[in-house]
């Protein structure tokens, strides 16, 4: 699929190259348990529920960095935007990566995260500039946990729904908010038969494209039991070399407006798209 191959255009395409992939989440009541660290508290129950508690909270603020390091390279491309929990559906501005010389490789991208698809604006040439490149989030190898250069807040946070082992590593601060950081695996597998209907497709692609369903993560929750903070480390073989993937999503500003709008089918492209 093309789409796929050329996900983010010139300015990427060491990415592209690297990933390779994207070639072919509890109770709300957790927040006292977060805060107070009782040893009595199980960790691995107390950062399961975060993920219902963001549901809770309905909406947020957000920004993710994806950090892609193979073969000496090593390339972040960052996000910032807004997230309906309730809704699974939110709006991120991607900045890509200089490249090599210095230059920006591209102007942002506009996506828009939804129930089983990615839309993508000012995503590559060949594009015409008011049109939106769709992708089925369900065929990707990788759920679009790599893909779209951000996980989807949503995933990055039902990813948790699967966690194995978790410990309380300590209380710290985040942005002026006192959290409290777990350190554990999580199984993509296990998340995607325990997750929400909306993440349940993707994350069902993710188990069968990673050759290893473990995922380290380090996950911080503030005194409700929110997920502010959330760091996946993905890890894969790709044409004999191993991939490592870090993904960041950081969250604040609960209950901020949240607007998407998803394209009308006239505003879709159809065609072929270029690096």
């Amino acid at each position: 699929m093309v789409v796929q191959q050329h996900w983010l255009g010139r300015g990427a395409c060491a990415v592209a190259a690297v990933v390779g992939v994207a070639a072919t989440a509890g109770c709300s009541n957790g927040g006292d348990a977060v805060a107070d660290a009782r040893p009595s508290a199980d960790p691995v129950v107390v950062v399961r529920s975060a993920v219902d508690t963001l549901v809770d909270a309905g909406t947020a603020r957000a920004r993710t960095a994806m950090e892609t390091a193979a073969g000496g390279t090593r390339v972040t491309i960052r996000g910032e935007g807004g997230y309906d929990f309730r809704r699974a559906m939110g709006r991120l501005r991607v900045v890509l990566p200089k490249d090599p010389a210095g230059a920006s490789g591209h102007q942002p991208i506009t996506e828009l995260l939804a129930p089983g698809a990615l839309y993508m604006k000012d995503r590559g040439a060949g594009v015409p500039p008011d049109k939106w490149v769709r992708v089925d989030t369900t065929t990707l190898t990788d759920g679009n946990l790599v893909t779209g250069g951000a996980t989807d807040p949503a995933a990055a946070a039902e990813l948790l729904r699967g966690v194995r082992s978790a410990a309380f590593v300590g209380h710290e601060e985040l942005a002026g908010v006192r959290v409290a950081h777990y350190r554990g695996t999580t199984d993509i597998a296990h998340a995607a038969k325990a997750a929400s209907p909306q993440a349940r497709g993707a994350l069902s692609a993710a188990a069968k494209g990673f050759a290893e369903d473990t995922v380290p993560f380090d996950a911080y929750l503030d005194s409700e039991g929110r997920l502010r903070k959330v760091r996946h480390q993905f890890s894969f073989a790709n044409q004999g070399r191993t991939v490592d993937v870090a993904s960041t999503t950081l969250l604040y500003g609960f209950g901020s407006p949240v607007d998407v709008r998803l394209p009308e089918p006239a505003d879709i492209y159809a065609g072929r798209v270029r690096m």
